[in-house]
């Protein structure tokens, strides 16, 4: 595991990102205080965000992040005026 200040990680970032890349993890540190941990996208943990698994699914090719700036628009679902969808299908089924 390679421990980097901030100011050498963002003056030499190709260098510790071949460490990441050949299976290494780097720990930044800022004034001396471990404040994050950049590793490779194969060791996703159970309880790792939403970006951090989208990423993990589009470097194993699964799905393609969005190519233009502010990422997936949030999709609040639709809405319908009558009966909802539940009890619709319901009673189609009866």
């Amino acid at each position: 595991m390679t421990v980097v200040g901030v100011r050498d990680l963002k003056n030499q970032l190709p260098k510790y990102l071949d460490v990441v890349k050949k299976g290494g993890q780097v720990i930044v540190t800022d004034r001396g205080k471990p404040i994050a941990i950049i590793h490779d996208l194969t060791g996703v943990e159970v309880n790792a965000g939403q970006d951090e698994v989208l990423a993990s699914l589009a470097a194993d090719g699964k799905v393609r992040l969005p190519v233009r700036a502010g990422g997936v628009n949030k999709f609040d679902g639709a809405t319908i005026k009558g009966k909802s969808i539940t009890e619709t299908i319901l009673e189609d089924r009866k």
